[in-house]
């Protein structure tokens, strides 16, 4: 009986979750077709998510209160198929028992969700949204822009946390002083724990306001690319706190945990990095040296199982698996990309961009249900308002400082408009929440469950709902094609002069005359790159080119360009361009913005 009675509270989940999947996908669709823009998929999966979880609520208040008023009865049959009744009355102290009782008597219905894991819904979703971010990143927009995304993800990350944490530490102490919490509530390793949970910008919400907008496509890459990578920093830090409160005192500062903790964090960061390459290097020596390619679809599920294989593999390594699967995912659409066949291509991209769509509205469906149904929830009004107000402080902190040490570096500045949008469009979602929902053991951690769930329902809504008329405010233009408004000196200067790529740096040379050759079928022979020690080495990676009969393209991103068609620019003022992108390069502009002075957006 309990396992029919689970079986069904499981259908009836699956087909609520469907329903407003479904009612959501169809709203979302027909807001678009009236230039609704105010409205996109996570705003409004979460607020379809609220409405289930307000009929949860008040389906179990009525049921509790019609309960309240009755005897409950259980009618049980004993062997001889005879009746026998217990009576149980609610309104007595001591019930009165009536017949025969038999143990075994079925209890009372569970709610709905007692029987999901959200874990389940995370692991199944999270890392193909967290791929998909990470192998749709415009590769060339990305190099280009490569010192300042890494600053924001990193540094800023580290700034946002920090701000947050002591802002939240002096509001904590406003309470205590109020009267409104106890002194020890709230410790500094619980207002920095927050501070890690909410600073980083959510990817999923990003993507969704950026595909809707199309705006300019520096910011587009400064913005996603920043909100990409900071979920791995966010995650990693999350986790280096938790060591640190767990072999701290918490109160005062411990120097030994403190070490412990940044040893965690730069060995867990740096172990779930080369995780993920690893799993690049198995998937692009698999697709280069095999010929999947002549079956697109058994070529689609290796590249999918690999993918997903290194998000598991990291969690059961004790490492991060979104750190993993991040990396991983960049690198795939580096290298991997490249061995597969064009139907193999379309499909792993369209593969990964319905998980990343389904994956945004159930999760964001049940941070909604979750607001409303969570049954502990930890409502403080002026942490509320604290956290409200630090993220906006932290994220100022973060944008401004950062970006006028950039524009020092930066041939193509950084203008105040894109600051200012930067600075505005600090969306919380998906990881932020599954942070915050790990640890609910205590009141300030359900606290700051709580305020993650109103803040992430108050970026998605209000922030969103004005990012258009903010961009018009700001004069940033929108509406651009990311295809047609790519430039000849959008492409790298191997692609665009078909000639080697001769910049002085390590990571070049290790890319084109080792890794690109090693993994791909691109890129000069390794035996033309690799020591003369290593020629039997570079025969045998070399010597099988399963696409022989095929004609030899290089591919940049998401983009196939012909050869024969670069040669034919690079004489012409495009190749003119990637001329002076090569002397930027030269300079030592290190990825901090190579565009010509002339593109330069004023303020």
């Amino acid at each position: 009986m309990k396992m029919e009675q689970k079986q069904d509270n499981t259908s009836l989940m699956l087909l609520s979750a469907t329903g407003l999947a479904l009612l959501t996908i169809l709203t979302v669709w027909k807001s678009k077709q009236c230039k609704y823009r105010l409205l996109n998929e996570t705003g409004g999966a979460m607020f379809y998510g609220m409405l289930m979880g307000l009929t949860v609520k008040l389906l179990s208040f009525y049921r509790g209160q019609h309960e309240d008023n009755m005897d409950a009865v259980c009618i049980c049959r004993g062997l001889n198929s005879t009746l026998h009744v217990l009576t149980v009355n609610f309104t007595s102290p001591s019930p009165r028992h009536v017949g025969k009782v038999r143990q075994g008597c079925p209890p009372l219905s569970t709610p709905l969700m007692d029987t999901f894991d959200p874990e389940v819904l995370f692991n199944l979703f999270l890392p193909p949204i967290i791929f998909h971010g990470a192998y749709t990143l415009n590769q060339n927009r990305l190099i280009k822009n490569l010192g300042s995304v890494l600053t924001f993800a990193f540094l800023g990350t580290l700034i946002s946390c920090f701000t947050i944490g002591s802002c939240m530490y002096g509001f904590t102490r406003l309470m205590v002083l109020s009267g409104r919490a106890a002194d020890g509530d709230f410790l500094l390793t619980d207002c920095l724990l927050f501070g890690a949970i909410v600073s980083a910008t959510d990817p999923v919400a990003v993507l969704g306001l950026l595909s809707e907008l199309h705006m300019d496509l520096d910011l587009h890459s400064l913005l996603f690319g920043e909100s990409v990578l900071n979920d791995a920093v966010a995650i990693v830090l999350t986790h280096a706190i938790t060591t640190y409160s767990q072999t701290g005192e918490g109160h005062t500062f411990d120097p030994p945990a403190f070490l412990l903790s940044v040893g965690y964090f730069l060995a867990v960061f740096a172990g779930s990095l080369l995780l993920g390459f690893l799993f690049t290097i198995m998937t692009a020596l698999l697709t280069k040296f095999t010929r999947l390619h002549e079956n697109p679809l058994l070529e689609t599920s290796v590249f999918f199982l690999l993918s997903w294989s290194c998000f598991l593999t990291a969690k059961a390594s004790g490492l991060s698996g979104i750190v993993a699967v991040l990396f991983c995912g960049l690198s795939q659409a580096r290298y991997t990309i490249h061995n597969l066949s064009s139907e193999g291509r379309t499909r792993t991209k369209q593969l990964f961009e319905v998980f990343n769509f389904l994956g945004e509205i159930f999760i964001f469906s049940f941070m909604g249900y979750a607001l409303l149904t969570f049954p502990c929830h930890v409502f403080r009004a002026l942490f509320i308002t604290g956290a409200l107000l630090s993220i906006f402080i932290s994220r100022a902190c973060n944008i401004y400082p950062l970006s006028f040490l950039l524009n020092l570096g930066r041939t193509t500045k950084i203008p105040r408009s894109f600051q200012h949008f930067m600075m505005f469009a600090g969306f919380r979602g998906a990881v932020a929440f599954s942070l915050a929902m790990r640890d609910t053991s205590t009141e300030a951690r359900r606290t700051i469950l709580t305020t993650t769930l109103l803040l992430v329902g108050f970026t998605t809504w209000v922030l969103g709902t004005v990012a258009d008329p903010m961009l018009q405010h700001l004069h940033i233009r929108v509406g651009v094609d990311a295809d047609g408004d790519e430039t000849p000196e959008d492409l790298s200067f191997e692609a665009a002069t078909g000639r080697p790529d001769t910049t002085p740096g390590l990571w070049h040379r290790l890319d084109y005359k080792i890794l690109t050759p090693l993994l791909t079928h691109c890129g000069p022979p390794l035996s033309d790159t690799l020591p003369r020690c290593c020629g039997l080495f570079a025969r045998l990676l070399s010597s099988r080119r399963v696409q022989e009969d095929e004609e030899q393209v290089c591919e940049v991103g998401d983009s196939t360009f012909d050869l024969e068609k670069t040669e034919e620019r690079s004489g012409s003022p495009g190749g003119d361009s990637g001329s002076a992108h090569q002397e930027d390069l030269l300079e030592g502009d290190l990825g901090l913005g190579t565009d010509p002075p002339a593109l330069t957006r004023e303020p």
